[in-house]
């Protein structure tokens, strides 16, 4: 399949038009919004709609709202075509590509903010980035209407947030988490590792790792915080020059845990700056 015979549509219009018909045909519709610069992550996604629909929409949208200042919005990676190709190889049926007038037209004004969840970890570290997200999220969802949309677990919480505001407001929507997919040497694919340089390539493989001894350290029954720390310093010592946060979290809700033991569901999240790139993982605990 070759990205022509790919439809693209760039109104809500055209987009509703597309699912009514779709709909009135009795099919399901799933929906994997994306920001583009796509990796084999992506297509794990839509193929996992595919799974669950028996037709998938997938969006590419550089959402300006969830980028702060000096963020890199202007030159986050962009190309449509490489992306509705790929697309079209995982099964996508159509490709939603609105314009920034599009989705949010002049004079618009709403904004959709999660509480709570969306607070620590990178609600602190990038202000208003879940204002932008839950937004932007909201939106889509509404302009589609799928029964199922397509999240990664990378962005573990994101993907918190996002099922938070789908049950606070009542959306009709199944919301799924897709595993994280991971270069062999463990490091989470992102659009983003494309800023790595050919140095800080192998380094980055490190925040995998890190994350993972402290995963089997945890399950082992070792404190919250002495893990932490010993962590953070794994990194500090692999070349890393500032460390975000790395926390450990309870799975739901992602309330704080530590400093003693782990003794229910857990998540150990981080983000890091290696060079010029910002990394984010996460592993069950």
């Amino acid at each position: 399949m070759s990205d022509a015979s790919l439809p693209i549509v760039r109104t809500v219009a055209d987009l509703r038009a597309r699912v009514a018909a779709w709909r009135a045909g009795g099919q399901r519709v799933g929906f994997v919004p994306t920001m583009g610069a796509l990796h084999e992550g992506h297509l794990s996604l839509v193929r996992l709609a595919k799974q669950n629909a028996g037709r998938v929409v997938a969006s590419i949208f550089v959402n300006p709202t969830q980028f702060g200042p000096g963020e890199d919005f202007d030159t986050y990676p962009r190309d449509e075509a490489r992306d509705a190709a790929l697309l079209a190889s995982a099964g996508c049926d159509l490709l939603y590509a609105p314009t920034v007038a599009q989705m949010y037209p002049p004079g618009a004004s709403t904004t959709v903010t999660v509480a709570g969840v969306s607070e620590p970890l990178d609600g602190a570290a990038r202000p208003g980035h879940f204002a932008g997200v839950a937004t932007v999220v909201t939106k889509l969802l509404s302009q589609c209407g799928p029964d199922v949309a397509v999240f990664g677990e990378k962005d573990y919480q994101q993907l918190q947030v996002i099922r938070r505001l789908v049950r606070d407001l009542d959306l009709p929507v199944a919301v799924l988490g897709g595993p994280t997919a991971r270069d062999e040497d463990g490091l989470a694919l992102s659009s983003r590792n494309a800023y790595l340089t050919a140095r800080e390539r192998p380094v980055a493989g490190e925040l995998n790792r890190a994350l993972a001894v402290a995963a089997e350290a945890l399950r082992a029954g070792q404190a919250v915080a002495a893990v932490e720390t010993d962590a953070k310093q794994s990194l500090r010592a692999a070349g890393f020059q500032r460390i975000d946060y790395l926390e450990v979290r309870a799975a739901e809700g992602l309330a704080r845990l530590g400093p003693g033991p782990v003794t229910s569901p857990a998540r150990i999240l981080a983000a890091a700056i290696l060079g010029k790139t910002r990394l984010i993982d996460n592993l069950a605990i």
